[in-house]
């Protein structure tokens, strides 16, 4: 049975042995994002390409360029306003069944770059065939050796906040 004292021992050494842990773990982290570099105006651009011409596909109901802009995988997932799209073959079936939200305006658009190969893109859409309602869109795109691809979608339509 252990005396009070080695108990306080004991308490001492996992609590110092924790900190050390945690001081390690955060040192990583701190490293890790002091070297990653965040909206590189290369690859913000080479982003933003990637989205203005996804953009324009879905305008234009580019099937081709529409499916080429996704990952094939069945990992890749799309939320949109009525949908739960899990996978590539998910998504191209919904495609095939679309006709495209039409003309449609963009504003806010923020593209965001984390190192050279992954990216967030955020916009919302106005289309004048639904006034009072604004499209909020994100698209997670990272870089494949094909080039950029969306990884994960979501896309939701809400009454414009006031």
């Amino acid at each position: 049975m252990m005396d009070r004292v080695s108990k306080f021992a004991l308490a001492a050494a996992l609590l110092y042995a924790m900190a050390f842990q945690l001081n390690g773990s955060l040192a990583q982290q701190k490293s890790a994002t002091a070297t990653l570099a965040i909206d590189l105006p290369d690859v913000v651009a080479e982003v933003r390409a990637a989205h203005e011409r996804y953009e324009q596909a879905l305008v234009s109901n580019n099937d081709a360029i529409l499916g080429a802009s996704f990952r094939n995988d069945p990992r890749t997932v799309r939320y949109g306003n009525a949908e739960n799209l899990y996978g590539y073959a998910e998504i191209e079936a919904y495609r095939a069944r679309s006709s495209g939200p039409g003309p449609r305006t963009l504003a806010k658009t923020v593209i965001t770059t984390y190192g050279r190969d992954f990216a967030v893109a955020s916009t919302l859409s106005y289309r004048a065939a639904a006034p009072g309602k604004v499209g909020r869109q994100m698209q997670t795109w990272v870089r494949f050796p094909q080039g950029w691809r969306i990884v994960a979608a979501h896309v939701s339509t809400i009454d414009e906040p006031r």
